[in-house]
């Protein structure tokens, strides 16, 4: 068996800032890059597990879950290879080969406004697609493995200063800081548009980088009963790897 690279993931949920976050890394140019492999198998595969399928949902012959696992193990040996994924999809799968493979990260946001923007966009959204859960479940079982938390980064301190948490962001996993993958021209993003053509990445398409962003407010409290109530089931889960994230010199 050729030898692998450790596969740099990127472990997040939904509406987390993390497609910009993954446009960064392929902006970089010296990795292979993934988007949402194991979420293609799950929601379009030829067996989809998502919890809202219906008949006549989209389905592409070949395509698992299994065979998701052998392309990134067929990628890594090949070269460096970075996978920005949500732990949900493959919570059931886990064991220590497959957590072997991985140089695990996570980025975490708050769920007030994960789950208000995926509520916009699927009103009828499932508690199972939310993912904080099992991104919890997945930090908690690296950091028992390794004896130290994984590398987490907060989208709000991300937005608020890129390039400096982007530094960090790299000296954690071990890789070189590329300032110039910060920018990039706006335009087609058919590398992450299997889902719906790409209709979540609008503001993807409009963009030209990661640039500081004023943090913004949710009021949960205003949210509807759904969102509302798949929050107060994850919020505990969230504040547990905010904890541990990851933070500038000098921060407070």
């Amino acid at each position: 068996m050729m030898p692998m690279h450790r596969i740099l993931a990127l472990w997040a949920v939904p509406r987390s800032t993390s497609t910009a976050f993954e446009w960064m890394m392929r902006m970089r140019g010296d990795l292979t890059c993934f988007h949402e492999p194991f979420g293609e198998a799950w929601y379009q595969g030829e067996a989809p597990l998502w919890p809202r399928v219906r008949a006549d949902s989209v389905r592409t012959s070949g395509l698992t879950l299994e065979s998701v696992w052998e392309t990134l193990r067929e990628a890594a040996a090949k070269g460096p290879v970075f996978s920005k994924d949500f732990p949900h999809y493959v919570a059931h799968m886990w064991n220590d080969e497959r957590l072997g493979m991985f140089n695990h990260s996570f980025l975490i946001r708050d769920p007030a406004k994960t789950i208000s923007s995926m509520f916009r966009h699927w009103p009828d959204f499932h508690p199972g697609e939310v993912g904080v859960v099992e991104q919890r479940a997945l930090f908690d079982r690296i950091a028992g493995r390794h004896g130290e938390a994984p590398p987490v980064l907060d989208s709000d301190d991300l937005l608020s200063d890129p390039a400096r948490m982007v530094e960090v962001y790299c000296d954690a996993v071990g890789i070189r800081f590329i300032p110039k993958a910060l920018c990039w021209e706006p335009g087609a993003r058919d590398e992450v548009s299997w889902w719906d053509s790409g209709s979540f990445h609008e503001n993807l398409r409009n963009s030209d980088g990661l640039k500081p962003q004023k943090t913004r407010h949710v009021d949960i409290t205003q949210a509807p009963d759904r969102v509302r109530t798949a929050y107060e089931a994850v919020i505990g889960h969230y504040e547990h790897m905010y904890a541990h994230r990851l933070q500038a010199p000098g921060t407070a």
